[in-house]
């Protein structure tokens, strides 16, 4: 869409809804994609993240998935992700369509890591498992799952972000970025199922560990040529990967029935010797294992009651 509105929105720009007269300081730019762009805003005291999109289609399906997550309430993270919904009239008398989500805390994967260390990458992985388990539970795929779009808090705790790409098991997937995607590797389809995220979380193991070897990698295979093994090549050759084989395999492959299954090979993987470097401070490790099992334990419960007779 090409307008001739001010996207740049400066600090301490006031958007206000045109119908629910909701009003939002411009704190800072979060981020900007294919159809808009998200800005860190204030409201009474309050942080959150506001998109403004620059196609009034592609935002609304983005907005109904978000809607439909939170009337699920299924543990997704959906339920109270979602704050307002509105459109923006704008300077050049056009009404632009936004909405507003609570603002998450926390780093990227790659941040986290560096910053506290590779001894925590068991406890974050187990913990996005987690995430995956409870959305995958409630009939969707979480779609564009890549480091970008994963944010960690204290202890490893895991929120996923951008729920654009979030599409229905069964129908094509909403949005995908090629390197984490199955149908580049030739490796499955693009149908939203379970198995679709779990080859995206295989690869995003690999680009965490070995991000330049994966980048050579996808430069110069020809597209006939992608397939599962040269990925586990690549794992295989990792020190930090290989003893993470196994479990990389079934996950490329498509050996794992659910998410919390895979979520329990990965636990059986942690406990196993080697599988943590021996340097990670054992109270804060403790404290994250206890976080990821906790939230994946009141996940299952939940789901437990809301299937028993």
């Amino acid at each position: 869409m090409t307008t001739s509105f001010d996207w740049s929105l400066p600090r301490g720009t006031v958007v206000s809804g045109k119908w629910k007269q909701g009003s939002y300081r411009i704190e800072r730019l979060l981020g900007e994609g294919a159809n808009g762009k998200v800005f860190l805003v204030e409201r009474q005291g309050g942080w959150y993240a506001l998109k403004i999109g620059t196609d009034a289609v592609d935002l609304q399906s983005e907005v109904n998935v978000l809607q439909t997550l939170a009337k699920q309430k299924g543990g997704t993270g959906a339920a109270s992700f979602l704050v307002d919904v509105d459109d923006l009239r704008a300077s050049d008398g056009k009404d632009y369509p936004f909405y507003v989500m609570k603002y998450i805390r926390g780093m990227t994967l790659s941040e986290y890591l560096n910053k506290e260390g590779t001894d925590w990458f068991p406890v974050v992985g187990y913990s996005l498992l987690g995430r995956l388990s409870a959305l995958h539970e409630a009939g969707w795929s979480f779609g564009d799952l890549k480091i970008e779009n994963v944010l960690v808090a204290d202890y490893g705790r895991v929120e996923l972000v951008d729920y654009g790409g979030v599409t229905a098991f069964g129908k094509g997937v909403r949005q995908f970025t090629e390197i984490y995607d199955r149908g580049y590797w030739n490796a499955g389809t693009r149908s939203a199922d379970a198995g679709y995220d779990l080859f995206s979380f295989a690869v995003l193991c690999i680009q965490l560990h070995e991000s330049r070897r994966l980048a050579q990698l996808t430069n110069t295979l020809l597209p006939q040529n992608r397939t599962p093994d040269e990925l586990l090549k690549l794992a295989y050759a990792s020190p930090a990967l290989k003893p993470l084989h196994s479990w990389l395999r079934r996950a490329l492959v498509g050996e794992f029935k659910s998410a919390r299954a895979a979520a329990s090979a990965w636990q059986q993987w942690m406990h196993r010797p080697g599988a943590l470097r021996k340097s990670a401070p054992a109270p804060r490790w403790m404290k994250g294992l206890f976080v990821a099992s906790a939230l994946l334990l009141a996940t299952t419960v939940y789901w437990l009651l809301r299937t028993g007779p």
